[in-house]
């Protein structure tokens, strides 16, 4: 779990990072652990607990900290990124492990790849959802906007975080949705658990959190049942409900009014492998429409875009999430300005690996016309 789900039990947060950086203290080298940075970046989740109860958040935030001290790293704080920081962080996460951004050649050059390879990126979190890509034109909204200078190149990349449409919070709200379509009867009928499925839950465990908030007539402690009758047409129709697609005069927007431009390019989206428990089994069917909701209504992916979605875990074995675009921004490994050649040889030096290069190709030809001239000698049939 997130360190927000430890908003009641702050101890419990510290203590839930504590397995991860023992297991990082087994990679590091003991000599070089004093001299590692390590941060801790929070997203959505803890942006939600701030708004909530900016206490506790503080109170989380102290816990973690305090269990990283106790580790010999060079801690350099913890910190909430903002949605566009996520979105961003994400984009500089796949473009740099896919070589997009600048990649360093033959003759010993970096180089910059055409722009037109450079890809989007979304994200499916628990609390929030990410787009992030290069638009064909240049965004009319700064709140949407990133300008990021990397590797000598400016890019204006258009990025939005939409908080409350996570994965986590969108069942809540379609939960609390239901609830009160049916006049907050204790019975709810949900069309997208299966039918015949059925479990009893409280109101707080539904009226839990900013982005679904208690009806004042409610009483937390309340018992309600909510009963599965899996009908796909009607789940489709209660997610759409949820969704606000009206966009102002001249402006195109993906959705709640939030500008953006016409979807461009490929985009990698953060592929999960969530366990097959009972709770991942009753909420596939709401989960999957959601998506292909927020894909093809709200982020305006059609017949012809599609196939520029990617869905990935991993690229070149390493997790395509924000995390590696923060510790790149975070460490200054990704410079604003082109770098010097990371390894210099004399041209007289390359002249000689390219004739040697040359020459090994050379003999093995050699080699494979012998002996196929051998077998054909030899009665075989000629090769």
């Amino acid at each position: 779990s997130g360190i927000s789900s430890y908003a009641d039990n702050p101890a419990g947060a510290g203590a839930s990072l504590k397995p991860c950086l023992a297991k990082a203290m087994t990679v590091i080298p003991a000599e070089q652990q004093g001299e590692t940075p390590t941060y801790l970046g929070a997203t959505a989740g803890m942006r939600l607990l701030r708004e909530q109860n900016s206490t506790k958040a503080e109170q989380v935030f102290a816990e973690v900290s305090k269990a990283i001290r106790e580790f010999p790293v060079d801690f350099r704080g913890a910190q909430i990124l903002t949605g566009n920081e996520e979105g961003s962080f994400g984009w500089i996460t796949v473009n740099y492990l896919l070589e997009t951004l600048i990649k360093y050649s033959f003759t010993g050059k970096w180089t910059h790849p055409p722009v037109e390879n450079v890809v989007g990126a979304l994200d499916l979190g628990g609390a929030s959802t990410q787009i992030t890509f290069l638009p064909g034109t240049t965004a009319d909204d700064k709140n949407t906007r990133a300008l990021l200078r990397l590797y000598g190149t400016n890019y204006s990349v258009y990025t939005h975080s939409y908080l409350c449409y996570g994965e986590k919070q969108v069942l809540k709200r379609l939960l609390a949705s239901l609830h009160k379509d049916g006049l907050y009867v204790q019975n709810i009928s949900h069309p997208c658990y299966p039918k015949g499925y059925q479990e009893n839950i409280t109101i707080a465990e539904i009226y839990d959190s900013p982005c679904v908030p208690i009806p004042s007539m409610l009483s937390p402690a309340q018992i309600l049942t909510v009963t599965g009758t899996g009908n796909p047409a009607a789940c489709r129709t209660a997610i759409l409900k949820l969704f606000n697609f009206t966009c102002g005069a001249n402006r195109t927007c993906g959705f709640d009014g939030v500008y953006q431009p016409p979807v461009q390019g490929q985009f990698f989206l953060q592929k999960d492998f969530p366990t097959r428990n009972r709770i991942r089994l009753r909420d596939s069917c709401a989960a999957g429409s959601y998506v292909l909701t927020l894909l093809l209504q709200g982020y305006k992916f059609d017949d012809r875009t599609w196939l520029n979605i990617h869905f990935r875990k991993q690229i070149s074995n390493v997790d395509v999430g924000w995390t590696l675009g923060y510790m790149l921004n975070l460490t200054n490994l990704i410079p604003s300005e082109t770098p010097q050649r990371v390894v210099w040889l004399p041209k007289s030096k390359w002249i000689a690996a390219t004739v040697i290069l040359a020459t090994i190709v050379i003999l093995t030809f050699c080699l494979i016309a012998a002996v196929c001239y051998w077998k054909d000698s030899s009665g075989y049939e000629s090769l």
